[in-house]
């Protein structure tokens, strides 16, 4: 391989180590939201299915988390009423299919805002494959350039 350069800047590897380590910072933050994401969505999902399990309840008899794997049976007074968490601690009351269709809702944007982060994912990436590659070239005439002055 001939190559115009016959060395390599110490700065330009160092820059290119500083940013494939800023990427990989940013992948593993993306990452931890991307599960923050999912994890709501899901929490979303089961709420909507408890919804509708309580719905078709005859008695409102429903099982109840208190934390820590302690759960009770309750009857619920007023199963057609919800309390919503709709953001910024900002609760308020709904029906149950106003609440049901609301935590849809919310799924669906969860699942949109999730493809835009791992879009986003996927092209840091990328371009952190694309550092590697350019490293790893930097590496090699390193590596080349070392030889030839230990040959001659």
């Amino acid at each position: 391989m001939v190559s115009n350069v016959d060395t390599v800047d110490p700065r330009e590897i160092q820059a290119l180590q500083m940013y494939l380590n800023e990427y990989g910072q940013q992948m593993e933050i993306i990452s931890q939201q991307l599960n923050l994401i999912e994890q709501q969505r899901m929490d979303a999902m089961a709420a909507v299915e408890s919804l509708q399990t309580l719905e078709q309840s005859e008695d409102g008899i429903v099982l109840l988390p208190l934390g820590g794997g302690a759960i009770v049976r309750a009857q619920v007074i007023d199963p057609g009423h919800v309390l919503v968490n709709i953001g910024a601690d900002v609760v308020v009351e709904r029906t149950s299919k106003d609440a049901a269709e609301y935590l849809r809702d919310r799924m669906t944007e969860l699942e949109a805002l999730g493809k835009k982060m791992a879009d986003s994912l996927e092209q840091l990436r990328i371009q952190a494959n694309e550092l590697t590659r350019r490293l790893e070239a930097a590496y090699q005439k390193v590596q080349q350039a070392q030889q030839a002055r230990g040959g001659s």
